[in-house]
């Protein structure tokens, strides 16, 4: 079963159904990309204040304390060349002083092993106590071949306030981020409210006879104003399109329905003639027949351009009958047998024209594309399937099946535009149809038309 054509088969899994609509991916709202680019500036902004604050801090620091270090222990191991009897003292608080001969180098790797492995230079240490109290210092050490000296200078006070800073750090910037989240929640609500305005009054215009009220008179001369602007002139030229349409398919079905009924009246006036042939009567009944067919696909594709469902209530089996006898009179010969089968008290709520039409195009491409064996319409529950013996439905005609103007891979130089399936889709958008094909049992193709609950 294919539009207007017949396929090779497929697997048997997927079906391809109309009705089913995917959901499109879910995307971030513009105002909500504004509040969070306001709080991730922030973020960012005081997370690198804080980083540049500490990192300057600390370097500022350690080059003061090593300078003071210096200056210290050159100043104490100048004392000690003056009088190498005795320790010098070092008026400076917070630091300790330590000087050690030659002659006590093993008495310093004893007192202070820790130091006495370290080389000249200033180094950093820091530990826990014998209470678990945390400590850190830096320790100067200049080593010369008569003499070691040590200069400590205690850090702790120094450590305790890196880490309030620091607290004060993370705080500042835990505080400037809600702080950037408010203002760009803010922010946002304000640049949005026009475009918020402007999407509530498109939402609010449900279409009518009369045209849409103009959009930019009520927006100021800005961007959300433009836009505006723009959507007034894209509604002005879509309304000219769609009454253009309208109006065209008013007068084409006008037009149409007049021969349509000459055709009809004479029709039935040469039918009424008693003596006619049988070959006579068989073309008339087959031009009777097309003529019928032809009123329903005018008036279904009419209701389509309006999109109007039209009213009334059909017997699906006796359609299903009607078209079966249409295409008995066309096969020609063709070893090919058309049965009715199952339910035949189903009626659903829409027109037999448009029951006609959709039903009629299934059935005839499946009338088309099977060569011999049997088509069977089997009416059952609130659907009817159309099941044949053609060559089957490939992966590829099935997801291009209902698409307008598709013509499958067995189509070769059949007639037609590959239009039949796309009404058929159009209609069941309209009343709430689903059809779907899938391939048969052995082979062969079975379209399902799926009709609506009744209310």
């Amino acid at each position: 079963m294919a539009s207007d054509t017949a396929s090779p088969p497929r697997k048997p899994d997927p079906v391809t159904a109309k009705g089913e609509r995917r959901r499109a991916p879910y995307r971030r709202r513009l105002r909500s990309r504004i509040i969070v680019s306001f709080a991730l500036l922030g973020l960012c902004l005081t997370a690198l204040f804080a980083f540049a604050t500490n990192w300057t801090r600390a370097r500022v620091e350690n080059q003061l304390v090593e300078d003071v270090m210096n200056r210290n222990i050159n100043e104490y191991a100048r004392r000690f060349y003056e009088d190498p009897g005795r320790n010098p003292d070092l008026p400076v608080q917070q630091i300790r002083a330590y000087a050690y001969s030659s002659d006590k180098f093993e008495k310093a790797r004893e007192v202070w092993p820790e130091w006495a492995a370290l080389p000249t230079g200033i180094h950093s240490i820091s530990g826990a106590d014998e209470k678990g109290e945390r400590y850190a210092y830096k320790l100067a050490v200049r080593k010369t071949p008569d003499a070691w000296f040590f200069l400590a200078y205690d850090m702790t006070q120094t450590m305790k306030g890196e880490s309030q800073l620091n607290r004060a750090l993370f705080l500042s910037v835990l505080v400037f981020s809600v702080l950037s989240l408010v203002v760009g929640w803010w922010s946002a609500s304000k640049v949005m409210k026009p475009v918020s305005d402007l999407a509530a009054r498109l939402r609010a215009y449900r279409g009518g006879t009369s045209e849409p009220e103009p959009l930019a008179p009520r927006f100021p001369d800005d961007e959300v104003g433009q836009l505006a602007q723009a959507l007034d002139d894209y509604s002005s030229r879509l309304t000219e399109v769609v009454q253009r349409d309208r109006e065209f398919n008013a007068d084409v079905s006008h037009e149409l329905r007049t021969p349509l009924a000459v055709i009809r009246g004479a029709t039935e006036l040469l039918l009424a003639r008693p003596g006619l042939d049988d070959k006579v009567v068989q073309r008339l009944q087959r031009i009777q027949r097309a003529e019928q067919q032809c009123t329903d696909l005018i008036g279904s594709l009419l209701l389509l351009s309006r999109n109007e469902r039209g009213q009334g209530n059909s017997n699906v089996a006796r359609v299903a009958e009607q078209l079966l006898d249409a295409h008995r009179a066309q096969l020609g010969g063709k070893p090919l047998e058309l049965v009715l089968e199952g339910d035949r008290d189903l009626v659903i709520d829409a027109p037999e024209s448009a029951l006609s039409v959709a039903l009629g195009n299934l059935l005839g491409n499946a009338v088309k594309y099977s060569q011999e064996g049997a088509v069977r319409v089997r009416v059952s529950g609130n659907r009817v399937d159309v099941i044949d013996s053609g060559p089957g439905l490939s992966a590829e005609d099935a997801a291009k099946l209902f698409q307008r103007g598709y013509r499958g891979t067995h189509a070769g130089h059949s007639q037609g535009g590959g239009i039949g399936l796309s009404i058929v889709s159009r209609l069941c958008d309209l009343y709430g149809w689903q059809v779907s094909v899938r391939p048969g049992v052995e082979r062969g193709v079975i379209a399902t038309l799926t009709f609506a609950p009744a209310l």
